[in-house]
């Protein structure tokens, strides 16, 4: 007899098995049919919902504002959406995970607050020490990330150049991507610079205050580097199909590039969403005008890793100041992005397409991408990490999360699925109107495999 058995119309890898069901021992997926149900102790049946991989979120930021103890907000976040593995940046507040002690830290901090899974990403100061990185590879970090744009002297520093390229040749041999923030230092404050003087500072002026120019030559300064290695070179946001272009074209040159896709790229427009929403819709890179349909197709045509939230959930003040300048960049995204997604992918395609592509860009992919190889599908061994997205429309309100900031540049957005469930190994961690009281601390941190 099994554990727990859920029933609905299963999404795997293959196709979509209607009447389908998953038997579950001791928090792993032990089998996978139609028809017939086997014993198990506890059965939960969600009938024409879909059940889909917990999510894996390749990009959030739980720690920068308010250290560690954000990863209970976040993994709250996550739950509520779907997400079930969040893969959590390096740029913590105010001690970014440089070494093996604040990676202990932090991975403490994970099994004490997390709702959800974590891995981790691992960074290097303005001046790398090999031996700290080769800590943080031995303690299980998946990947590391540093910008070419410093946006903190210490936290979020800019990595030059030769530096870089000395990482590059230290993950030559590990299998672990290097990601990359990926804007041009003096092309951005100078630009900015001009524009504070000549009075631009609405939130229309942001996006030509960071122009694709300064994106995509950042990527290709890095993609340069990466093509004199054997590493793994990533490019953690891309705003504009050309950069997607860009990196396609070095992989065909045989250098290990990627790229992934933000979800907020897909859904906003800069031109009529900028002035309706002003400093909530701020990110870096930012939101583009006229790039949605383009970066569609590239996720269409397979040309990005996965895609992502980039969370980020800063305090309602910090997004509402006169210069567009003064407002701090990120927004949440967690709870949004698979509802998001699907809704989106289904005004393209049939919702069963939608539910695949949905599985494919935010479980499976992402899972692969960092080597957490018990996640992100539905298959015997695996994690059984699930969300259920049932098939009526909910209207989101950030405001119905009490452990969140209290406001999104998504509110008011229709979405054709509600996720009425999350299971985290096993464990129902979000019954679609509440966390588990007691679910604060089931989340563990999983190491690169």
């Amino acid at each position: 007899m099994y554990d727990l058995l859920v029933a609905g119309r299963i999404v795997m890898p293959t196709g979509i098995l209607d009447d389908g069901w998953i038997a579950i021992d001791g928090g792993a997926i032990a089998a996978i049919g139609t028809g017939a149900r086997p014993q198990a102790s506890e059965i939960k049946n969600f009938g024409a919902s879909l059940i889909l991989p917990g999510a894996v979120d390749g990009q959030t930021h739980a720690g920068s504002q308010i250290g560690f103890a954000g990863m209970s907000m976040t993994s709250q976040a996550a739950v509520r959406g779907g997400v079930t593995t969040i893969v959590d940046m390096p740029y913590d507040h105010p001690i970014p995970v440089t070494n093996g002690a604040v990676l202990a830290d932090k991975v403490a901090a994970i099994n004490t607050h997390s709702v959800c899974d974590v891995a981790l990403y691992g960074t290097v100061t303005a001046s790398p020490n090999l031996e700290h990185v080769k800590e943080l590879i031995s303690n299980g970090v998946c990947a590391f990330k540093i910008s070419a744009f410093e946006a903190h002297p210490e936290r979020f520093p800019r990595i030059g150049n030769t530096e870089t390229l000395l990482l590059l040749k230290a993950l030559e041999d590990t299998g672990l991507p290097l990601g990359l923030h990926n804007e041009d230092q003096d092309l951005v404050t100078k630009t900015i610079a001009r524009f504070k003087k000549e009075g631009r500072t609405r939130p229309e002026d942001h996006s030509p205050s960071r122009p694709p120019v300064a994106e995509l030559t950042a990527t290709a300064t890095f993609l340069e580097l990466a093509a004199a290695t054997r590493a793994h070179a990533h490019i953690v946001h891309i705003s504009v199909k050309a950069g997607f272009d860009m990196v396609a074209a070095y992989r065909d040159r045989g250098v290990a590039a990627t790229a992934e896709m933000c979800v907020h790229y897909l859904l906003f427009d800069a031109e009529p969403d900028m002035p309706r929403l002003g400093g909530l819709l701020k990110v870096n890179p930012p939101i583009r005008a006229g790039e949605t349909e383009r970066l569609w197709q590239v996720l269409e045509d397979g040309g990005a890793a996965f895609v992502s939230s980039d969370h980020s959930a800063w305090p309602r003040e910090n997004k509402e100041r006169d210069s567009i300048f003064d407002v701090a960049a990120g927004m949440p995204g967690l709870e949004v992005m698979v509802p998001a997604f699907f809704t989106a992918a289904a005004k393209r395609m049939n919702p069963d397409a939608a539910a695949s592509m949905t599985a494919r860009y935010l479980c499976e992919k992402p899972a692969a991408f960092f080597g957490l190889s018990r996640k992100g599908k539905l298959a015997p061994g695996h994690d059984a990490d699930m969300v259920v997205l049932e098939p009526v429309a909910m209207v989101y309100q950030s405001n119905a999360n009490p452990e969140g900031p209290g406001w999104s540049a998504y509110d008011g957005k229709t979405f054709s699925v509600t996720p009425a469930a999350t299971f985290v190994r096993g464990r129902q961690v979000w019954n679609g109107e509440s966390v588990a009281d007691d679910a604060g601390g089931h989340g563990r941190f999983v190491p690169r495999g």
